[in-house]
């Protein structure tokens, strides 16, 4: 027997509070043994009394699902009362590749290195340790080097529903609450698009514990890219950024 709007409203506020991951519709319906079209309608509910309160927190799309989260106005203040220094935080280096491969994806360890005028292998390292970036199989060239995608992590991390949802490139930096040198964003625009990154969606992101394209798994794509970076010419090889490590980000 379908729920009360009241009753089905509240059952979902308390599922909302307590995922730490978006929530698709389709999960909703199926566990409340609802309609699709009767969450929604909550749902949107949910949103507009949220957002017509304007208090702590707010309901957002996410990586095809919803979720709660907290309202941008407050960010200054919950990160300076969850500030622990030097923990959970990117090197301005892993920033700057993680750029390069959400505007160019699908992207290859050299292109990145070529883009950055700089030996990428230990940040693209530390994206695949923190599950912003997975491999997604190979390009087609001579020596077979593998691609790098964004994943539903790093949708997740950064409060997007879908790809398509990223701000101008001009416009990351606001986005990761870190300024991107303008020599990078130039570099980045004068690539060339991957056709494939134009009809990318959160949809065609599979689930990073499955194994990618070419058969590896999240646990091996760190040692992947290790391995790339070895092979690089020392010719090739240059200080890991052009910028100070010591500029960071709080995750």
């Amino acid at each position: 027997m379908p729920m009360e709007a009241n009753e089905l409203r509240a059952a979902l506020e308390a599922i909302l509070f307590l995922s730490s991951d978006p929530v698709r519709v389709d999960d909703l319906a199926e566990s409340l043994d609802e309609t699709s079209e009767a969450v929604s309608a909550q749902l949107d509910a949910i949103k507009r009394i949220l957002d017509d309160q304007i208090g702590g927190f707010t309901l957002e799309q996410a990586a095809g699902g919803w979720r709660l989260t907290t309202r941008a106005e407050h960010d200054g203040v919950l990160k300076k009362y969850f500030a622990k220094k030097g923990e959970n935080r990117l090197s301005l280096a892993a920033l700057e590749t993680l750029a390069i491969v959400a505007y160019r994806q699908p992207i290859t360890a050299p292109e990145i290195g070529e883009i950055r005028g700089v030996n990428s292998g230990s940040a693209i390292r530390t994206l695949l340790e923190r599950r912003m970036i997975r491999v997604a199989g190979r390009k087609n060239v001579v020596g077979s080097p593998f691609l790098y995608r964004t994943t539903k992590d790093f949708l997740v991390h950064f409060g997007l529903n879908d790809i398509r949802d990223l701000p101008r490139l001009e416009e990351f930096g606001d986005l990761i609450g870190e300024n991107i040198n303008d020599d990078l964003v130039a570099a980045i625009n004068a690539a060339e698009p991957s056709a494939e990154m134009l009809a990318t969606t959160s949809e065609e992101l599979p689930d990073e514990t499955t194994p990618a394209s070419d058969g590896t798994t999240i646990e091996e794509q760190g040692a992947v890219a290790e391995e790339e970076s070895q092979l690089e010419s020392p010719e090739s090889k240059t200080p890991e950024s052009k910028t100070p490590e010591s500029k960071t980000i709080e995750e």
